[in-house]
């Protein structure tokens, strides 16, 4: 759905795939309030809500749950309730929903229930939705990336199709690997602060602007006005990984790209990627062919 002038500016996009999955896209600005309402269901699909934007409030029966920027919500309310999604105008919003009908999607997950954790066996065996569940959560900032893939995508037809289907999943196994580590460690969740994340996100540009130079943990965390340990927590949090080993991974991917795609040669890329010393360079070049 396009927005007329009157109402706002940009769209709501709808997609179904194959197995009961499909997906809610929006990136607009409006022009006044909005409300989605999500009607009582006999199978009630489960959904997950990436939020990437101006906070959007999902109203039930007897919740209310208020997402601000890269906060997350899976829910599936009770069959007997309906919910509703409000937007605030002159705020851009956008937004990622992936809805799962888990009756028709349990031909796709039978064959790997025995091997998923009890968490995720118990949410998906509720094939009809009966059970109410809400978790919320920050989600990573790889999981932002690829919403922005899905946003961005530029192909039509079948390729387009298999491509959202795709990156649809890739989002879908990040989140569920991400809600099982946290499940069943709550003592170390903390909420991140929106000024914390944003200056995350700084520290990632930084990164990926900056691989032909060597920088520390400390002297990232002192460019983005955090303290290490603040900036580590939240790349453990945001990424499942360490500062260090972000580093690495984006060093490793450069590599790739230069060694397939230009003519520079290894002691080059080396410098491009700002590793110097030939036992460790040699390590990194190692990983970037395997």
């Amino acid at each position: 759905m396009i927005f007329r002038d009157d109402y706002g500016d940009g769209y709501f996009k709808s997609i179904t795939f194959d197995f009961g999955v499909g997906i809610i896209i929006a990136d607009c600005l409006l022009k006044k309030d909005l409300c989605i309402e999500f009607t009582k269901e006999k199978i009630n699909p489960l959904k997950l809500l990436f939020n990437l934007n101006a906070p959007i409030t999902l109203l039930g029966s007897d919740i209310e749950h208020r997402l601000t920027r890269l906060e997350s919500l899976m829910f599936s309310p009770a069959t007997s309730e309906s919910q509703t999604l409000k937007f605030t105008k002159d705020k851009p919003t956008t937004f990622l929903c992936i809805h799962i009908n888990r009756k028709v999607f349990e031909e796709k997950l039978e064959q790997f229930i025995g091997d998923m954790s009890v968490d995720l066996e118990t949410l998906f065996r509720d094939l009809n939705g009966i059970n109410k569940f809400y978790y919320k959560s920050f989600y990573t900032l790889e999981i932002s990336e690829l919403i922005e893939e899905i946003k961005s995508c530029d192909l039509s037809d079948f390729m387009q199709s298999v491509f959202l289907e795709g990156k649809t999943y890739e989002i879908l196994t990040l989140f569920l690997q991400q809600f099982t580590e946290k499940r069943n460690e709550p003592d170390d969740l903390k909420l991140l602060r929106k000024s914390t994340i944003t200056k995350i996100e700084a520290a990632v540009d930084i990164i990926k602007k900056e691989l032909d130079i060597r920088i520390s943990v400390n002297a990232l965390a002192k460019r983005v006005g955090l303290n290490r340990n603040t900036l580590q927590a939240g790349f453990k949090q945001l990424f499942s990984t360490s500062v260090n080993e972000y580093m690495r991974d984006h060093k490793i991917e450069r590599a790739k790209v230069l060694l397939e795609n230009s003519d520079l040669n290894i002691t080059e890329i080396t410098y491009k990627i700002g590793i110097n010393s030939e036992a460790i360079s040699q390590n990194y070049l190692k990983n970037a062919t395997d």
